[in-house]
């Protein structure tokens, strides 16, 4: 049997991880970066959430390539946009950050898009474009201020998790749902299927 690649997630986010195990993929390795995610002057949504998903594997491939056991493995890296149109929402850190973004998004359609980049054992990167389109009901200030007080909103794209309690805002998802939550796994599983990566292996060999 042909020893299959490994494969390095290269992310820290607990949500990446559990929707690859999800689909029964286990990463050998999770390696988070530090990439730049500031927009270029002009840059649109869609083009950052791609060159930050290829940043992010470049710089986990060099990671990669420092390490004996690692070299040569695939490199799956990810980065998740919320935009209004061409303005792009912060990964909001601050309450503030929240606030705007709630206030922006309530009674208004908006987009996600995820950037894939995947690092084949080759050196080559494949990349995916991945967008779904929401709509948020209008929220009330008592729905904003409990939402901003349960914190949920820290470190998420837009200001929100759609896998937790702001589910209850969406009233239209058209496209990935996997995709708004940060990783769209359809195409995750073609890209790694598509690289010899073998998914379904672990379906088989489950209890």
């Amino acid at each position: 049997m042909t020893t299959r690649p490994k494969l390095v997630l290269a992310s820290g986010s607990p949500r990446r991880l559990q929707l690859l195990q999800q689909v029964g993929v286990e990463p050998e390795s999770l390696s988070p970066v530090n990439a730049d995610e500031t927009p270029h002057k002009g840059e649109a949504p869609r083009s950052l959430a791609k060159r930050l998903a290829r940043d992010k594997a470049e710089l986990a491939q060099a990671n990669a390539e420092r390490s004996d056991e690692m070299r040569g493995s695939l490199i799956l890296a990810a980065d998740t946009v919320v935009a209004l149109g061409r303005r792009i929402l912060p990964k909001a850190e601050m309450l503030d950050q929240a606030s705007t973004c709630l206030r922006l998004l309530s009674g208004r359609s908006h987009r996600v898009y995820t950037g894939l980049a995947l690092v084949t054992p080759k050196g080559e990167i494949r990349q995916r474009l991945v967008e779904s389109r929401l709509r948020f009901k209008r929220l009330s200030n008592d729905e904003m201020e409990a939402y901003l007080a349960s914190g949920e909103w820290r470190g998420k794209a837009g200001g929100y998790a759609i896998q937790g309690l702001a589910s209850a805002f969406v009233v239209k998802l058209t496209g990935s749902y996997t995709n708004v939550v940060g990783l769209p796994l359809y195409e995750t599983v073609s890209m790694l299927v598509g690289e010899g990566y073998p998914v379904h292996y672990n379906w088989l060999t489950r209890a």
